[in-house]
């Protein structure tokens, strides 16, 4: 089989593909119009986040077997119709899910103790001890919506912290294990201290933490966004933050997050909403990075692998 890599990843995935007697061909600079007219020369298609795979790119696909994504999700992807075509998918959230793991406890972590807040008046020549002051994780309830891999894994990082419990809410029924029980929404919005978001774009949840689902918790909580930016309303969220509702905020991931992210502050037409969160004290930002670790970039790839390997040798 003939396989068109469109995004750079680990080596090791050209070189497995290549032992099991598949053609790698590598284009990472065409543009999307371009690798449309010669995709129905390919068996496979592996691709990260360069552009989305819309159902007029999928028609011009002749024979196309499988795409493989070297991500947590499929939502460049147009699924439907994809499969609709006997297109195999494959995602990779085992790969990055321990990186994105870590990176939730760290910003969590940090939001608690004020370490941003700390460094830079350290760095500057302040010592305040008292404004520095921080709070413990112990004794704390924390609630996970979405309790996949990436949200069994932040659960896993948390059993040596001596928390209260850690709850998990999710659309699908038994998926609480020994690190989290599973609950209600109505009882998660009831207890939880600290809110981590782990769920996929869908229609379903993009814009879900809004202003009427943040008002029906009974705690003040942090809020901690490793998934997607576009569940969080950030106007809401801003609100909440001013009115002390939501304590801190760690985003690894942002409303406004594209290819031309940058261009906002080349242009100085930055959301008002935005303003607000990169001069907040209690507001950590990170470039979507959660995943993103030198352990991971090898684990995606070697699950890209084991998956197409599995389903097609």
């Amino acid at each position: 089989m003939k396989i068109l890599h469109v995004d750079r990843n680990h080596p090791l995935i050209i070189e497995q593909f290549a032992e099991l007697g598949f053609q790698n061909d590598v284009d990472y600079t065409s543009s999307k119009q371009e690798i449309e007219e010669k995709i129905s020369a390919y068996d496979g298609l592996i691709i990260r986040s360069r552009f989305s795979i819309d159902s007029e790119f999928l028609n011009k696909a002749d024979n196309l077997k499988f795409i493989g994504r070297l991500g947590a999700g499929l939502e460049n992807i147009d699924v439907r119709h994809a499969e609709a075509n006997g297109i195999f998918l494959a995602a990779a959230p085992e790969g990055n899910r321990n990186a994105v793991g870590e990176h939730a406890v760290g910003m969590l972590l940090t939001l608690f103790n004020k370490l941003n807040k700390a460094d830079r008046e350290v760095r500057s020549g302040k010592w305040d001890r008292e404004g520095n002051r921080g709070v413990e994780l112990e004794g704390k309830t924390v609630g996970i919506i979405g309790y996949g891999n990436m949200g069994k894994a932040f659960a896993k990082k948390l059993r040596g912290f001596d928390v209260d419990q850690v709850i998990c809410y999710d659309i699908k029924g038994g998926v609480g294990d020994e690190n989290a029980r599973q609950v209600g929404i109505m009882e998660l919005q009831n207890r939880t201290d600290v809110l981590s978001l782990h769920i996929p774009q869908t229609d379903s949840t993009i814009d879900m933490i809004n202003s009427e689902f943040i008002s029906k918790f009974q705690n003040p909580l942090w809020l901690l966004n490793t998934a997607r930016g576009k569940c969080v309303v950030t106007e809401d969220l801003v609100a909440a933050l001013k009115s002390g509702k939501i304590l801190g905020a760690g985003l690894d991931v942002l409303e406004y997050e594209k290819s031309s992210f940058e261009n906002m502050f080349a242009d100085r037409k930055l959301p008002e909403a935005f303003e607000y969160l990169i001069k907040a004290e209690n507001v950590i930002l990170s470039p979507h990075v959660a995943g993103w670790t030198l352990e991971s970039l090898e684990k995606l790839a070697q699950t890209i692998v084991d998956k197409i390997k599995a389903e097609f040798c």
